[in-house]
């Protein structure tokens, strides 16, 4: 597609010419004023209002967007900006050479740049537009009474919900630094009861699937009067419009000045860590004066030393809802463990300990740190029963499998850190096998330990790093749960 700038109107035609423009060239894209009297399309109010789409996102044809465009209710934006030589991706923001390419464009008739980093979302280039809405916002009116939870919070849930209320009241940013299991879904509810009522809108995002798919039906119980939007790979809600969205991190990048309040669950987690492009994409769909709540039970060593300087605002609760204190993990050395599996073996203390959970019907999680190793084991396990099953990112039958445990259909699932997060089994052990490996980070150590001991009525559980050797990883994570267990125990969180 190509551009000419007539009558200062950005005018969209489809062909080549030498009198056009691709997108990306034009010094400044101008914006035409709003024009009152006319009568928009409210399906396309309905799609746009805080997205940003590609044309072939859109079920209209051109003509009827650019008429939408010369009256001042679409925004046109580059889809590549350069500064300088240097291109830039205005969806994903990204500025690396390499995650770019060059293809023969039918649309502009030239060899067009593209971005790599975010292709999965649908091409975007150097003729692409990022098409907005800047026409009338769309207002939704709430029932009276939003928040049907019936719940009760525990004192350390109390003092966060009220934080994280303020915060969003007054669209400022807040860390919660909850352990695993303390509730933090729960202590959302009243700043999200509160934002909706001001006709903000909220969005949950965070990096995995599983949780999107878990949270879902927890705020559609909690708000079920309220329009919930659950946006995933391939969600049936892709152009859903709600007031509330719950979202994966990468679906933020179809968003564009959206939220009100946006609150980023496990910040912590793999892949929103390492991608700049999922950063990117979180501060882009939140809009200028806007809340942002931070959610994890790990946060990194920066940012625990912003807290301690007072540079982050934050919260802790370091205990969980049922005041019993978190399980410490126990460090047992197994020899050489892989060495032993090449020869068709697993350590002896490693089988005593799966032997004595299966006699007295005791279901566990044993981690693994990489998928051979996992598989290697697998068969010498199931010597012991052949209902022990493994499970991994790529395994086709992962929900499946997860399922059948929390059926108690599977006694002891074998799993790489996917499980590490995410996913509550009631009454749980929970072993480490090879703790010494660098894929198990403070952080990964710290929400494995978590699985155990979340329940109500399972307190308990027993967790268990076996090694070849401590690392400092094995150190901090013991030392960061035994601190919050002493934290918990000081402002009266915790019975003995």
């Amino acid at each position: 597609m190509r551009f000419i700038v007539m009558e200062d109107k950005l005018v969209a035609l489809k062909g080549s010419s030498q009198l056009t423009q691709r997108i990306s060239q034009i010094p400044t894209i101008p914006q035409p004023p709003l024009n009152p009297t006319f009568p928009y399309n409210k399906e396309l109010q309905l799609l746009l209002t805080g997205k940003q789409l590609l044309l072939d996102d859109l079920p209209f044809p051109l003509e009827e967007i650019q008429m939408h465009y010369e009256n001042g209710y679409i925004t046109y934006r580059k889809g590549i900006e350069y500064i300088g030589k240097k291109p830039i991706c205005s969806r994903c923001g990204n500025k690396g050479s390499k995650w770019f390419a060059s293809y023969p464009c039918a649309r502009c008739g030239e060899a067009c740049l593209y971005c790599r980093k975010c292709i999965m979302m649908g091409r975007i280039s150097e003729c692409t537009p990022l098409i907005g809405w800047n026409g009338p916002p769309l207002r939704i009116d709430h029932p009276e009474k939003i928040l049907e939870w019936t719940g009760k919070l525990s004192d350390g849930q109390s003092t966060a919900s009220i934080q994280v209320a303020d915060m969003i009241r007054q669209n400022e940013e807040l860390l919660v630094w909850a352990v695993c299991g303390a509730g933090k879904t729960e202590l959302l509810f009243q700043g999200i009861e509160d934002a909706l009522s001001a006709q903000k809108r909220v969005c949950i995002a965070t990096p995995r699937t599983d949780v999107v798919l878990e949270l879902t039906p927890r705020l559609k119980n909690a708000f079920p009067k309220i329009n919930v939007a659950s946006l995933y790979g391939g969600s049936d809600d892709r152009h859903l419009y709600a007031p509330l969205t719950i979202a994966t991190t990468h679906q933020l990048m179809r968003f564009y000045h959206a939220f009100d309040t946006i609150i980023l669950d496990e910040v912590d987690a793999f892949p929103f860590t390492v991608e700049d492009s999922l950063q990117y994409a979180a501060v882009q769909a939140r809009k200028p004066n806007s809340a942002m709540i931070y959610l994890t039970a790990t946060p990194n060593e920066k940012w625990q030393r912003e807290c301690l300087r007072g540079k982050r605002s934050f919260t802790t609760i370091p205990a969980r809802f049922h005041r019993h204190p978190l399980p410490v993990p126990q460090f047992v050395w197994c020899g050489n463990w892989q060495k032993r599996l090449t020869k068709g073996k697993l350590p002896p203390n490693i089988l005593r300990w799966i032997q004595y959970r299966l006699q007295i019907d005791k279901q566990a999680l044993i981690f693994f740190p990489h998928i051979p190793l996992m598989e290697k084991a697998l068969p010498i396990l199931r010597q012991l029963d052949l209902r022990i099953e493994a499970v991994h990112a790529e395994d086709p039958k992962r929900k499946e499998k997860v399922q059948r445990m929390r059926t108690n259909e599977i006694p002891l699932l074998l799993t790489t850190t996917i499980l590490e997060r995410g996913v509550t089994f009631p009454n749980i052990d929970v072993a480490v096998v090879g703790s010494e490996d660098s894929i198990f980070t403070e952080s990964a150590l710290v929400q494995i330990g978590g699985r155990a001991g979340r329940s109500a009525d399972y307190p308990t559980g027993t967790i268990t790093f076996f090694h070849y050797g401590k690392t400092k990883a094995m150190i901090k994570a013991r030392r960061q749960i035994v601190s919050m267990n002493r934290e918990a125990l000081k402002k009266g969180l915790i019975d003995l």
